[in-house]
């Protein structure tokens, strides 16, 4: 029988949000230490450890049919790869940073300078596209520590927290693009490999939207029920059941997680009472 081919990176959050996901799609992989590969015991999948770098190649040569990657990485070196799907975790921004002393107005204030970067193509497109010609400085690692040693003016990197910029005695002055992981396909993909990619985001998609939305059950007078409906949501329509105390009823629906305060605050507000939020594993729509 054919198997997926997966690639993931081998180390660091990425790594580990990924098999996260794998997990909560209930996908069994054996994952022993410093292996390069593991298959999984529950699906038709085999997972590749990979350098982040690396696995754009590796998809463009169909050496691996899909993988879990960064956005970022794409925009850099695979921009006629496909995504299949966004997976909402793993998010960053690729940004301009300069020392903290030093004044900036506008992109403009790059012209003529020295950046130091590991996203050359993605550096060169953005300064194209803003009319600004500077000099790049490809590093591989360590980017931020180019102003500091007098090797650039300003660098254009990966940030999350920002903790490695304060670090370094640097301040985030343009963002070029935020990114997080993707599951990008390989031009080269199988017709059955493909299939089994469809069923494989079938329960990405359940488990995502899961991520995202809340489970709310709530108390409420009958005089009030028509108010609430209109307030939730709901994957079709609020499930209504009466209550044993005559003249109120139970309220069950689905909200998404980020309009959770103030859906609460407007259900308080229109007599919900005794209201339970619970996170949701799974939604099959």
């Amino acid at each position: 029988m054919s198997k997926l081919k997966i690639a993931i990176q081998k180390s660091g959050r990425l790594n580990e949000d990924s098999m996260k996901i794998l997990k909560d799609v209930g996908i069994s992989i054996d994952n022993g230490k410093d292996q390069l590969k593991a298959s999984a015991k529950n699906f038709p999948l085999e997972v590749f450890y990979l350098r982040n770098g690396d696995i754009p190649q590796y998809l463009k040569d169909g050496v691996v049919d899909v993988a879990i990657i960064g956005e970022n990485v794409l925009v850099e070196k695979g921009q006629d790869i496909t995504v299949a799907e966004k997976l909402g975790f793993s998010s960053c921004k690729v940004s301009v940073a300069i020392p903290k002393g030093k004044s900036y107005n506008s992109i403009k204030d790059l012209e003529g300078k020295r950046i130091a970067t590991s996203y050359p193509n993605t550096v060169n497109q953005f300064l194209k596209d803003n009319n600004v010609k500077a000099n790049l400085h490809i590093i591989n690692g360590s980017v931020e520590i180019a102003p500091n040693i007098g090797l650039a003016d300003a660098i254009v990197d990966i940030v999350s927290s920002g903790s490695t910029l304060f670090k370094n005695n640097l301040k985030e002055v343009e963002v070029i693009l935020k990114s997080e992981a993707v599951l990008a396909v390989s031009p080269q993909i199988s017709s059955e490999n493909q299939a089994i990619l469809n069923k494989l985001q079938f329960r990405l998609q359940s488990v995502l939207k899961a991520r995202n939305s809340r489970y709310v059950l709530l108390n409420a007078p009958n005089n009030k029920v028509d108010d609430i409906i209109n307030i939730l949501p709901g994957m079709k329509s609020p499930t209504v059941l009466p209550l044993a105390e005559e003249g109120w009823s139970s309220l069950h629906s689905v909200i998404n997680k980020n309009d959770f305060w103030e859906i609460i605050d407007e259900l308080k507000d229109n007599g919900a009472e005794g209201i339970l939020v619970c996170p949701i594993e799974n939604m099959v729509l």
